[in-house]
């Protein structure tokens, strides 16, 4: 991409999005467009293809999707298979029409099957059942790299897809009923201390094994791969490294400075016992990732105290 590059970034206000267009900017790319999802709803057809008739964007990030946390990828299944079905669809065909240039789709980690051998390498990918939890929202990313595969195959369009770990960072959601794990345990620790509490409660055994990117490093890696990468295969961004969910809520804990005690609650989803992406491909480009996960734990509960945010 030139700096002058007509640049879409779908889903700026997001954490994923936002940590994009700050890279961008930092960068000297200068000519992004961004619309919110009122200026331009990405589930309905006709405003896409307006969209993209009207500004014919040379470059398209596509962060735009509807996430969550365990909770409410189990409770709004419908809502989360629809509503990423439609918004790539429509981004990816129009993106088509329109010729863009390249497109680079965002995925997730949760397209592997349940049971796929660790650590997760882009080939176990359909090679087995889905974690039930989250499904839908799987089925959803799946689709949008098969989207993009098979416009490569059928039109030679440049679209690729990028699959992260999970990941933390600025602009995250903290809210208890749609969250990832680990926004929630610093928005628990936060109010143990807070309200002086003896107590914070976290969901399942502490025993799952998860690997945590911050959103900076995927920004990077983005930026990177829509640069150097352009290869029909999908690549996986992460750490490499993963950590026990209890391992994770005490070092949270430290880092707030929560005194009390951490109750577990058994009676809640453990999910997928360990998750930890096979990185070899994207290392391979030369790209790796940068921001260890203390460091980046620090930097987000300092934005997130100075911010005050609330339960």
């Amino acid at each position: 991409m030139e700096r002058s590059s007509k640049i879409y970034v779908a889903g700026h206000r997001g954490m994923v999005g936002s940590a994009i267009v700050r890279k961008l900017i930092a960068e000297g790319y200068n000519n992004l467009v961004l619309r919110t999802s009122s200026e331009a709803d990405l589930r309905n057809q006709a405003a896409v293809e307006k969209f993209f008739a009207d500004e014919k964007p040379e470059y398209v990030f596509l962060a735009a999707a509807k996430v969550g946390g365990i909770l409410a990828n189990n409770t709004f299944r419908a809502d989360f298979l629809y509503e990423n079905l439609i918004i790539e669809s429509n981004v990816i065909h129009q993106s088509y029409v329109h010729k863009v240039k390249k497109l680079l789709f965002l995925g997730s980690s949760c397209i592997y099957p349940k049971l796929a051998p660790q650590p997760l390498k882009e080939e176990y990918l359909l090679s087995g059942f889905l974690e039930e939890t989250n499904e839908p929202y799987a089925i959803a990313k799946i689709a949008g790299i098969k989207l993009c595969e098979n416009y490569r195959r059928q039109y030679e369009c440049n679209f690729i897809s990028v699959m992260p770990s999970n990941l933390y960072g600025p602009n995250d959601n903290y809210d208890l009923n749609t969250s990832h794990v680990l926004p929630a345990m610093i928005n628990k620790f936060h109010y143990g201390k807070m309200t002086d509490s003896p107590t914070v409660e976290v969901w399942g055994s502490g025993k799952p094994m998860r690997e945590f990117l911050h959103v900076d490093d995927l920004a990077d890696a983005t930026l990177f791969i829509m640069n150097n990468y352009n290869e029909l295969d999908f690549i996986n961004v992460g750490t490499g490294t993963d950590i026990s969910i209890k391992d994770l809520a005490e070092l949270i804990k430290a880092i707030v400075g929560y005194e009390g005690q951490i109750i577990w609650n058994t009676s809640k989803p453990d999910g997928t016992l360990r998750k930890v992406m096979d990185i070899e491909r994207i290392l391979t480009t030369g790209w790796k990732p940068k921001i260890h996960l203390e460091d980046g734990l620090h930097s987000v509960y300092q934005l997130y105290s100075q911010k005050s945010i609330g339960r």
